[in-house]
């Protein structure tokens, strides 16, 4: 799948949830992020487009976690800012064992700013 089917994939059905997911540790609230293979030092924060791809994840290494909704709303107005102080990119719609897609976080929400629902 090329990036742009990845994103306009990704982008259509968090338009119609307004939702995100990522997975966050069940003890200790941390967030999964890994070592991203597009860029160099930098740290990815892999976003899924629905529960379900999120919880297939939840396996092995991230057994210990489970999956979190982030509201496009909050988003845009909790996350970008933190996100942007630590360099993270995104990794959309991330898939173990296979080429991901990431994008710099300024590219990624201007992508999530066009489906929010006002």
């Amino acid at each position: 799948m090329t990036d742009q089917v990845t994103l306009t994939s990704f982008l259509n059905q968090v338009k119609d949830t307004q939702s995100l997911w990522a997975l966050q540790d069940k003890a200790s609230e941390d967030w999964v992020v890994l070592d991203s293979i597009n860029f160099k030092n930098a740290d990815v924060l892999p976003v899924w487009s629905s529960e379900a791809l999120a919880k297939s994840h939840c396996v092995e290494q991230w057994s210990d976690y489970q999956t979190a909704e982030i509201s496009v709303a909050d988003w845009m107005e909790f996350w970008v800012e933190d996100l942007l102080a630590d360099g993270v990119v995104i990794g959309v719609n991330w898939q173990d064992q296979e080429p991901c897609m990431e994008l710099e976080l300024p590219e990624f929400t201007q992508a999530i700013a066009t489906i929010e629902a006002l």
